[in-house]
């Protein structure tokens, strides 16, 4: 029994630069904040650890680490093999706003981070969300998203697939989101899907 629940608790990380956003969609979307109370939330100090239970005995074992530039160097040195050891998810998070100088930073540690990952969970997946995306005018999001996930595919390593969101805690981009990221983590989905569409048939439902 004991190993059937480990198999089923997902480590999630949850990085990036200190005021990307990161606390504030982990509260919307565990905690039920809403966008605007996000706004009182401190800085992650070290690393926040919470468990939330999906679908039955689906775990995910989020580590919510913080950005600041200490944090993230004890992250890579000190603490690599614990950090980085039996991850699921990855999910990084960056700022849609970021300087230029800022954003290149931010990439030189994605490397580092995508390499440490790369060294201890080779099997782990990657998500990267491009985030506060309602700061950027609307007409220029789409162009702003695809420049900077093609940098993100850049720097990861060869054998790093990485798959890129953008996300606002104020509409449902940030949902949708961490459902794709959640669905990721779903054992058997595909049986799970064909029951579902199964039960649909049986009560001509149109959806489940």
């Amino acid at each position: 029994m004991t190993q059937e629940i480990q198999r089923m608790k997902r480590k999630v990380l949850l990085m990036g630069k200190s005021g990307s956003g990161k606390t504030s969609m982990r509260s919307i979307i565990f905690a039920n904040y809403i966008a605007r109370d996000t706004q009182r939330l401190g800085a992650t100090i070290d690393v926040e650890h919470s468990h939330v239970k999906f679908l039955g005995n689906l775990v995910l074992n989020l580590w919510d680490c913080g950005g600041q530039e200490a944090f993230m160097q004890n992250y890579l040195e000190s603490q690599r093999d614990h950090i980085f050891s039996n991850v699921a998810v990855l999910i990084y998070v960056f700022d849609a706003g970021s300087k230029p100088d800022a954003e290149e930073r931010d990439l030189d540690k994605f490397k580092e981070i995508i390499a440490a990952i790369s060294q201890n969970s080779k099997s782990a997946r990657v998500f990267c969300l491009v985030h506060k995306m309602d700061l950027v005018p609307e007409e220029y999001r789409e162009e702003l998203f695809k420049a900077k996930q093609q940098k993100l595919k850049d720097a990861a390593t060869s054998d790093t697939q990485i798959t890129c969101f953008k996300t606002s805690i104020w509409d449902e981009t940030l949902y949708k989101a961490w459902s794709a990221i959640v669905y990721s983590l779903i054992p058997n989905v595909s049986t799970l899907e064909d029951h579902l569409g199964a039960f649909a048939q049986i009560t001509d439902a149109d959806e489940v």
